[in-house]
């Protein structure tokens, strides 16, 4: 089985920090962020306060990002971009919180004059021409804070509130394993730009109706199979075509249905028409990371993901059958 790839992250943290900022404030052509497939809190967020923190430098930047609807509030009209099909002369290309260049959306790499790689994920396999990765930060918005320490960009409420939406989606509201004293300093840090923190933590939170009509479609699926130790539940598109509103954010059922009590696992599968999606949460020591590996994809020990190209029946098989490996390779399994 692969097994988790890299956590010792760099052994210069503070040096590579200086070696990008000094980089980024020498440089005079144009800026390009990006982040992964299907973006989150922490890819919006990182890049929407480095984005941020450059303007106010007075350099020229595009965001190609486009949020789904639950964090499109977070940016202002204009300010994010469609994808770029060609990047612009004299580029910096600026990629955050995505694993590998596969997972890149939003411009090409090719074309870009330099490409800075910033990211939180053991993973990374260190591509562009100069990777800064950190798996010891619980988001990559808790990198792009300490880069803008570096850059020396005055704090303003409009950069630290999507730096602060990163660490809250990435710790799940502060309660995931990767909450820490310097997660919380830093959220903290960040709440003293003038957040109204209850407002912001609220309205993360807010889903369209049809996000709860959906709820019960999958919560309808849901098993605990392995002795009880795995959640698992789908959807497909056959039950999103029972729902006639606005759904939302589907994503979130995984961390929802991780809840269950005396589970270690929950596993959360989208069927789509020519492959399935996979979503894995864990806590005591067992690992998301290596399942999803095993079926191809990466991600963090608590929380990973996988695209399977095979119908939805093969990949509750080939799931469950790597969540018996690793609930076996941890002890939790006889």
């Amino acid at each position: 089985m692969k097994q988790y790839v890299d956590n010792t992250g760099e052994s210069d943290y503070q040096g590579k920090l200086e070696e990008i900022a000094a980089r980024l404030r020498s440089w005079e052509g144009p800026f390009v962020l990006v982040s992964h497939v299907e973006p989150d809190g922490d890819a919006l967020g990182s890049t929407l306060a480095l984005k941020r923190a450059l303007d106010s430098l007075g350099k020229q930047t595009t965001l190609a990002l486009t949020p789904p609807p639950f964090l499109a509030f977070l940016a202002e009209q204009g300010e994010l971009s469609g994808p770029v099909k060609e990047l612009p002369d004299d580029c910096l290309l600026c990629i955050l919180d995505v694993a590998d260049a596969p997972r890149v959306e939003g411009a090409p790499l090719e074309g870009a004059a330099f490409t800075v790689n910033i990211d939180h994920h053991g993973t990374n396999t260190r591509f562009g021409d100069l990777a800064l990765v950190e798996p010891a930060k619980a988001a990559t918005a808790q990198i792009v804070k300490d880069l803008i320490d570096t850059l020396g960009v005055s704090w303003s409420r409009e950069i630290a509130t999507p730096c602060l939406t990163g660490l809250i989606t990435d710790t799940g509201s502060f309660r995931f394993a990767n909450t820490d004293a310097d997660v919380l300093r830093t959220a903290a840090d960040l709440m003293e730009h003038g957040i109204d923190y209850p407002e912001l933590a609220d309205r993360l939170q807010w889903r369209p109706p049809g996000y709860y009509q959906l709820m019960a479609r999958v919560l309808s699926t849901l098993n605990f199979p392995l002795n009880g130790k795995v959640a698992l539940a789908w959807l497909t598109p056959e039950m999103e075509s029972e729902v006639t509103a606005e759904t939302g954010d589907s994503d979130d059922y995984a961390g929802m249905i991780r809840y269950a009590e005396g589970t270690l696992l929950s596993v959360f599968l989208k069927s789509r028409p020519d492959h399935t999606k996979v979503s894995v949460r864990s806590r005591a020591g067992v690992s998301a990371q290596n399942i999803c590996m095993e079926l191809g994809g990466g991600g963090h020990v608590p929380a990973a993901g996988a695209k399977v190209m095979q119908d939805l029946e093969t990949t509750k098989r080939l799931v469950l059958e790597a969540t018996e490996r690793e609930l076996r390779r941890t002890g939790h399994l006889a």
